[in-house]
């Protein structure tokens, strides 16, 4: 009997323990706009994996892809009001919040992958993550969507010309649509949400995104034309609450910053490996593929830098572009 009692109470207490140690997990939930299938969901996997595992399960990570949580500017604010705990965004929305971003977002910027790596992992790019923290939010690292193309249901585009008049869906963002005006099209705001129902009832013309967006999100099925364009490079910061972060532990924090890089390294060969692969993809799902002398699309939007000179800054654009 005695012997029965002890087994029975260190069971007791084991079973006390690991209850106590699932109650005690925090959830963080991190929300993208894009679909399950796309890089983005992958490597919020991976990176949810990795918290689980350098935090010895204290901490679980959830993901939401295709808007569940709100579009990227609604994810941002929650942010800042504490009701949303990360999100996976493009460096677009983020120009409402600081507008030093908006250099991320210039036409052109960048030349390769290489050069956009050295400035966003490096002190460029971590100075402005940092410039987040007054606002409410604490970036991470930048992960990526790699560089945007044009795709549309009209015409194939060869030169800046052929965007004339061609209402093109793009971000919320001035630089954006700036950049297509001074190529002649009609910048057409809207949520990422509801761009394949307007291309599909053609509210618009066509839109502007990374090749592994077109694949994932099907543009494919609503339009013809695909133009290798490359025109912005699409960075993509990962953000956590101010309020969330403080909550957390020193061991907590180190370890959710150790697994967005890792999760980073591993989210952008996807990434590179996809556009590898899609322009034949592309044409194999029946698109109609351009490939462009980018330098005439390059000399059609320089007027852009100078607009945005003053708002961005002269020393950091001539940082980013001394860089190259």
């Amino acid at each position: 009997m005695k012997k029965f009692s002890s087994v029975f109470i260190i069971t007791l207490v084991a079973v006390l323990c690991l209850s106590f140690s699932i109650s005690a997990a925090r959830t963080l939930k991190v929300g993208h706009v894009l679909a399950p299938s796309h890089p983005y969901q992958y490597g919020l996997e991976k990176f949810a994996q990795l918290v689980e595992e350098k935090t010895g399960g204290s901490i679980v990570v959830k993901v939401f892809h295709s808007s569940q949580l709100g579009g990227e500017r609604e994810m941002i604010e929650a942010l800042q009001f504490g009701t949303l705990d990360m999100t996976l965004v493009s460096t677009a929305p983020l120009a409402g919040f600081l507008p030093q971003f908006q250099v991320f977002d210039l036409p052109f910027i960048f030349g390769d992958r290489e050069q956009a790596y050295k400035v966003l992992d490096n002190q460029i790019g971590q100075d402005l993550l940092e410039k987040l923290e007054p606002k409410g939010i604490i970036g991470l690292t930048y992960w990526e969507n790699g560089f945007r193309h044009v795709t549309n249901s009209k015409r194939p585009i060869v030169t800046p010309e052929d965007l004339s008049g061609l209402k093109i869906r793009l971000m919320e963002n001035p630089v954006h649509q700036d950049s297509f005006r001074a190529m002649g099209a009609l910048p057409t705001p809207m949520a990422f949400g509801e761009l394949f129902t307007a291309l599909q009832q053609h509210t618009v013309d066509g839109q502007e995104n990374p090749l592994a967006i077109i694949e994932t999100s099907k543009f494919y099925e609503v339009q013809k034309y695909l133009s290798t364009t490359g025109h912005f490079y699409a960075a993509s910061p990962l953000l956590v609450s101010k309020i969330v972060w403080k909550k957390l532990s020193a061991e907590e924090q180190q370890a959710i910053q150790e697994a967005a890089i890792e999760a980073r390294d591993y989210e952008r060969s996807l990434i590179i490996q996809m556009d590898n692969e899609l322009l034949e993809t592309m044409k194999e799902n029946g698109m109609e593929v351009t490939i462009v002398d980018k330098s005439l699309f390059r000399e059609a939007t320089k007027s852009v830098y100078e607009k945005y000179e003053k708002v961005i800054g002269k020393d950091l654009l001539e940082a980013v572009l001394n860089s190259k």
